[in-house]
């Protein structure tokens, strides 16, 4: 059974930080550590983190950058880079997963695939009440669910269906569209190999998509997480997408030459002073 490294993504987001902490406590099986990838949060995140690093039986590490835009490639890197696990679940800071999250990434798990997750999509006002602690959605029996689809307060409820079997699950292995790194799996050998997030892609755009590009360049293949991993995700405000078109012609780039490697990538935090090697 390999280590499970999960990697949250944040930035000045305490309060979904503070849910998506307590559905990772409440997991059937604890991964071997989790690393906050904290793209320059304040004096708050790292209060919150401290009060939760006492009551998880695995490791709660804390990695941090400063403040410099929209740099979730770098964010991550540097989280890979303080893990040991043997397999890297991405996970963004504003997303809740179920009591059997782990559980079933591990059954997924499968040498030379990653394994792509679904999301539920919360409205405004469900995201207040459940970040004030006033909703629980992962305790919901499937009528509450029903309910609230019906009432608006999510987009969706067929990621709940849990359906058998495995080969279907890779029918897509060369698609690249769609695997976002809100709930994704990659083995670390795999995501070594290609040098990690690209840190060239700044601002919000299409790192995560350069990154199952290039991984599929190097052999990896997808697989598909659907009725069987899904993720509540809580609502925000769209990003600045002031480079969306830049990083969308690098990632065309890409496409056209094949390259495996990313140009600024995980070697340039593995021999960082304050990391874990």
């Amino acid at each position: 059974m390999p280590s499970i490294s999960v990697i949250v993504t944040t930035y000045q987001r305490p309060l979904a930080l503070n849910r998506v902490l307590e559905s990772l406590y409440a997991q059937k099986v604890t991964p071997a550590e989790i690393v906050i990838a904290d793209d320059g949060s304040g004096a708050e995140t790292a209060a919150l983190i401290q009060s939760w690093q006492a009551r998880f039986a695995c490791p709660l590490i804390h990695a941090w950058q400063a403040d410099d835009g929209f740099r979730a490639a770098s964010a991550r890197n540097q989280a890979v880079a303080a893990s040991s696990g043997d397999y890297l679940v991405f996970l963004d800071g504003d997303c809740l997963v179920f009591p059997d999250f782990i559980a079933r990434h591990l059954l997924l798990a499968e040498k030379n695939y990653l394994v792509v997750g679904s999301r539920m999509l919360c409205s405004p006002a469900l995201t207040e009440q459940i970040e004030a602690g006033k909703a629980a959605p992962l305790s919901w029996n499937i009528l509450r669910w029903i309910n609230a689809a019906w009432r608006g307060e999510i987009n969706r409820i067929f990621p709940l269906l849990n359906v058998p079997g495995q080969v279907w699950r890779k029918l897509r292995g060369k698609k690249w569209r769609g695997v976002r790194t809100f709930n994704l799996a990659v083995w670390r050998k795999d995501f070594e190999n290609v040098n990690g997030f690209d840190e060239s892609f700044q601002g919000w755009g299409h790192e995560d998509a350069d990154l199952a590009i290039r991984l599929m360049n190097s052999g990896v293949r997808r697989k598909d997480g659907q009725f069987a991993l899904p993720v509540l995700h809580l609502w925000h405000k769209e990003s600045d997408r002031g480079r969306e078109a830049a990083n969308r012609q690098r990632l065309n780039e890409r496409i056209a030459h094949g390259q495996i490697g990313a140009n600024v990538g995980l070697d340039t935090h593995l021999h960082s002073g304050n990391l874990r090697e």
